[in-house]
């Protein structure tokens, strides 16, 4: 009888999830570069790119929540909110940097108050970023009365061209990625999220200011999803209580593909950058090959489901190790 080594027994538990999503991003890119016509092409690339970017701003936020040990629902609640509010601003003669700054402001109160709830007084996330979802995006349709707010040229900045036929907001999520990589990976405060992510009273004990640690997440993925709310808003000039409403899937799915554990303590920009890009490029392909919207949102979420399969999977054979 041929003995199996623990080392080979248990390679499905040491391989990084990243691993899986980055072999699987390769298979569908292959896919749609054979059966979608113009799929790999520099303006199509650019395209996706362009798309995902608001995504990935949303995923970075929710990515050092869910390391943290909770989770964001409250983001397709903040980006129209954020939007809307942009639109007002501009279209009331505000200067752009003023406008973004007080829109990035309401994204940072939404994170305040989470923290309040959920890391100080310890309500659940569920709870309380659902009900924040449902606030900032009821007050985005009073806020506009229930119609698509038009803006004017010039707060479309962002959506402009600035290198290479990159737009800013993409060169504005790239840097951002890179903060947030090196925020977590190289400094106390990352380390310390990761610490009370895995184990909270461990945490505590060993000396961990928990309620700043654990708010700090919570304020940064409201300011990302408010900046994603501006970017949208202004990659489309138009803001509505409905724009953006599906990115809290969006950007769950593509953290949770990309390695993080919904349990907390695990996770990473490289990896949410490439579960980002795998959803992009599914919805990229599917539109050129004209599927419907609504079957994306179907593949959206058994893209979800598989992500999370994986990772209990996963735990599983670490613990049997």
């Amino acid at each position: 009888m041929i003995e199996t080594s623990p080392s080979t027994a248990n390679w499905f538990g040491r391989l990084p999830a990243v691993a899986f999503v980055a072999g699987l991003l390769i298979v569908v890119s292959v896919f749609f570069s054979v059966t979608a016509s113009g799929f790999f092409t520099i303006s199509n690339l650019t395209t996706v790119v362009s798309a995902a970017s608001v995504i990935m701003l949303a995923s970075l936020g929710q990515l050092m929540v869910i390391i943290s040990g909770g989770f964001d629902l409250s983001i397709g609640g903040v980006i129209p909110l954020s939007a809307v509010l942009f639109a007002v601003f501009t279209n009331e003669g505000l200067p752009l940097a003023v406008a973004l700054v007080l829109s990035l402001l309401v994204g940072a109160l939404v994170g305040i108050v989470h923290a309040f709830f959920i890391v100080l007084i310890r309500v659940n996330p569920l709870i309380t970023t659902l009900a924040t979802l449902s606030v900032t995006g009821g007050i985005a349709f009073i806020i506009s009365h229930g119609q698509t707010i038009s803006m004017k040229p010039e707060a479309g900045v962002l959506g402009d061209p600035a290198i290479a036929g990159l737009p800013w907001h993409v060169l504005l999520m790239v840097a951002l990625a890179v903060v947030v990589h090196v925020l977590l990976a190289h400094t106390i405060l990352g380390r310390r999220i990761y610490m009370i992510g895995g184990n909270l009273e461990a945490a505590r004990i060993a000396g961990v200011r928990t309620v700043v640690v654990g708010s700090a997440p919570y304020v940064f993925s409201g300011i990302l999803a408010a900046l994603g709310g501006v970017v949208l808003a202004s990659q489309l000039l138009a803001a509505s209580g409905t724009i953006g409403a599906t990115i809290t899937l969006q950007s769950l799915a593509a953290v949770v593909l990309g390695g993080a554990a919904l349990t907390g303590g695990r996770g990473s920009v490289p990896g949410a950058v490439i579960g980002v890009l795998l959803l992009g490029i599914i919805a990229n392909g599917m539109t050129l090959l004209l599927v419907p919207s609504f079957y994306q949102q179907v593949v959206s979420g058994v893209v979800l489901v598989a992500a999370v399969t994986l990772s209990r999977l996963q735990e599983r054979s670490r613990r049997s190790a």
